[in-house]
């Protein structure tokens, strides 16, 4: 089996749980490759028991069985665009805080493994938007898991947004952005702003505005299969437009188009793990804070 490690960032008080995940995917026999960056970060405080491939761009790593994350819920979203529309699934092993897509804790990673070898596991697919215009701006890396972002260009004053959907008029939002969220995103900004949460298959996106001017305007749910359609007005020329992590700025002469990806990203899902199992471990639900 080969296996790929992604990893961004390394703090050396992790050293015990990387030394702990080579050695159990080396116990397996497993292919072990890693992102370079990340390596370089590693080497120098990992035994390993023999040297990783190491890997920089998307076509250098070929045939993989699994992608594992290790880090927090950013570090999976930076890992696929190396993996794009492939189909690999990916095991997000959580040495972050949070943590609603990398799941699995440091504690679980040797069970985890284990499951995976023995093929007792669940794909969870996730849906992606997908920027469709402009075409550019991000070249082939336009699409999102979490969500496309519009902000004000690092000044005070508001931008007014437009929103079509399937050509009609749904409304013109003044604030400090807008956030359209697929169900994976709807635990992350979208949430901070109101938003709802949404089930990994309930197919639909979330449109929630930032810091609205008008204080009943609330976000809205509608059908993934929409097409959505921006204009940006303001005082200024150019906003912040994001993917997920990836940001560029943007005239606001651009009509903005978004629809749903045609690829979907698959997810590991242990046995006893679950969304519902998720959000209640991750968000505290239940819990009586008082004792």
């Amino acid at each position: 089996m080969k296996i790929v490690i992604f990893g961004k960032q390394f703090d050396p008080k992790q050293t015990p749980y990387v030394q702990q995940l080579f050695d159990e995917l080396y116990r397996k026999g497993t292919q072990v490759c890693v992102y370079k960056n990340y390596y370089d970060r590693i080497k120098s405080h990992i035994n390993f028991v023999k040297k990783p491939g190491v890997f920089s761009y998307s076509k250098d790593i070929e045939n993989l069985d699994f992608l594992f994350s290790i880090g927090g819920d950013g570090t999976l979203l930076d890992a696929i665009p190396y993996i794009q529309n492939l189909g690999v699934p990916i095991l997000g092993i959580n040495l972050g805080r949070l943590g609603f897509l990398s799941s699995v804790s440091k504690a679980e990673m040797g069970k985890a493994i284990d499951y995976i070898y023995a093929g007792n596991y669940t794909l969870d697919q996730r849906t992606l938007l997908k920027l469709e215009k402009p075409r550019n701006l991000f070249g082939k890396l336009n699409f999102a898991l979490n969500d496309l972002t519009i902000y004000r260009n690092n000044n005070t004053s508001l931008v007014t947004i437009h929103v079509y959907v399937n050509g009609l008029f749904l409304n013109t939002y003044w604030g400090d952005g807008l956030i359209i969220a697929t169900p994976t995103g709807s635990t992350a900004y979208s949430m901070s702003v109101g938003g709802p949460i949404l089930t990994p298959g309930s197919e639909n996106f979330v449109i929630a505005p930032i810091a609205s001017h008008n204080l009943t305007v609330r976000p809205i749910v509608i059908q993934d299969n929409s097409e959505i359609r921006i204009k940006i007005e303001g005082r200024e020329e150019k906003y912040l437009l994001s993917l997920d992590s990836r940001q560029r700025q943007i005239n606001k002469t651009e009509e903005i188009i978004i629809n749903k990806c045609n690829f979907r990203i698959n997810l590991v899902q242990m046995p006893e793990q679950s969304f519902f199992s998720t959000i209640r471990e991750k968000l505290l639900w239940g819990v009586d804070s008082r004792n």
